[in-house]
């Protein structure tokens, strides 16, 4: 029995395709469209890897910043002494034990709860962080200093972006997927039959934040000097939601819909107006829930259905029928 159905096989052929003419990209330029590039591949990653586990749960989880942070310092302090692969794994091991502790507590509370105390969580960890390395190493901040040049980071970027779309594939197969489509709808119809409700929106939680813990640190040879501020920044939880919810978290690459449009137009807005990319956080934050509630994909699937609808009433089928 094939593991995909025909439609999966089309679908993973064109998403091979588009992949091999992205990982094209740094031969083409190796300046600004390069890195703009690599914040947009960053950002599908961390959007991609937040839509695992809040898109199935509905969980609104701010601690990206956190699990970022964590991969990023797991770099600078191991970079003078350990190969970078192995701070990478160090990274993705100790962003998901992280989120497995941050789940085991708070993964019990929910809605604005759950949404109070991650976002208070990067701020925790970054104090903590702070406070160890005054008081061992005497200062604030880590040289990170490699070889990696942008089209490197681009690359390992590309390639993980891949294996977080394969591993939310094979999720989405499996029975934890089922499972948290089911705890998504009703938790206490989850409860009833039969499912350990806790322990598999843990599970997801520690691979959604593994996934970012990576992501922070690959991130940390282009900082080139990481201090809490920049590590464990605030409004990278907060774009990563935007940007998850403008394209819609209905499907795994939705959030690729928001992605794109919103860095470009962070990028310009940051670049000629520096001050007042909070002022976009916030609109677009306000857009997005009175506007575009499902996002961009629920705009698609809107369009698809009255579509669909209107074919049928003229080859005049039954709205029920297919």
């Amino acid at each position: 029995m094939s593991l995909m159905n025909e439609k999966e096989q089309r679908i993973a052929a064109i998403a091979l395709m588009l992949f091999g003419a992205a990982a094209m990209i740094p031969f083409a330029d190796d300046g600004y469209y390069l890195s703009l590039c690599v914040n947009i591949v960053m950002y599908a990653v961390l959007c991609t890897a937040w839509t695992l586990f809040s898109g199935p749960t509905h969980y609104i989880s701010l601690a990206t910043a956190a699990f970022f942070g964590i991969g990023t310092y797991s770099v600078g302090l191991g970079i003078d002494s350990l190969p970078f692969p192995l701070l990478v794994a160090i990274a993705a091991v100790a962003s998901g034990v992280l989120a497995g502790l941050v789940g085991v507590a708070t993964l019990r509370l929910s809605g604005v709860y759950f949404v109070i105390f991650t976002l208070g969580l990067a701020e925790l960890v970054r104090q903590v962080v702070t406070w160890l390395q005054v008081k061992f190493l005497g200062s604030v901040g880590l040289y990170v200093f490699t070889d990696m040049t942008e089209k490197h980071i681009f690359w390992m970027l590309l390639a993980l972006a891949a294996v977080v779309y394969i591993t939310g594939w094979l999720v989405n197969r499996s029975r934890l997927g089922f499972a948290l489509r089911i705890i998504g709808n009703d938790e206490t119809v989850a409860r009833h039959v039969g499912i350990d409700v806790a322990r598999a929106k843990v599970i997801l939680f520690m691979i959604s934040g593994a996934f970012i813990g990576i992501t922070g640190a690959i991130l940390a040879p282009r900082f080139a000097y990481v201090e809490p501020p920049s590590a464990f920044n605030p409004v990278i939880s907060f774009q990563v939601v935007i940007m998850a919810l403008l394209g819609g978290t209905g499907r795994l690459w939705a959030p690729l819909l928001g992605v794109i449009p919103f860095t470009i137009l962070f990028d310009r807005i940051s670049a000629s107006f520096p001050n007042h990319t909070s002022l976009l956080i916030g609109v677009a934050f306000m857009a997005i829930v009175y506007f575009l509630p499902r996002g961009v994909m629920g705009l698609i699937d809107d369009f698809r259905a009255r579509h669909a609808k209107s074919r049928h009433a003229a080859a005049g089928v039954p709205e029920a029928a297919e």
